[in-house]
């Protein structure tokens, strides 16, 4: 059984944390992922959809995410895609993991550590 305390959850593994963000606006099915993570990072993550699948299997097990219940309107739908979506409990772990790394980037600033790389300026 998943477990319900969102703490349980974090830290989440990137590519789960980038799955429950490219979740959060709407139900979306496997390649719409994969794009939306991909051109959120800039081409800096690209999924293969066997990782994208395995990732779901986990993110579902855990109560993170559902098949979604509705599905487009019928003109713009592929009856052979899941749609999936995040659960309560998804977006509790979500913002709970967007705090803990605001949390890092805060202590980064302060040692001076966030922004470019040195000598890449």
């Amino acid at each position: 059984m998943a477990a319900q305390n969102p703490s349980d959850h974090i830290p989440l593994t990137n590519l789960a944390f980038h799955i429950l963000l490219a979740l959060a606006d709407e139900p979306r099915h496997g390649y719409a992922i994969i794009q939306d993570i991909e051109e959120r990072t800039d081409g800096a993550m690209r999924l293969r959809s066997g990782t994208l699948y395995t990732a779901f299997q986990r993110l579902k097990q855990a109560g993170l995410i559902a098949e979604a219940g509705r599905r487009p309107a019928p003109d713009r739908d592929d009856q052979r895609r899941r749609y999936y979506e995040i659960t309560r409990l998804g977006r509790q772990v979500a913002r709970l993991e967007s705090a803990r790394l605001a949390a890092m980037l805060s202590t980064a600033r302060e040692k001076n550590l966030a922004g470019q790389p040195e000598g890449s300026r």
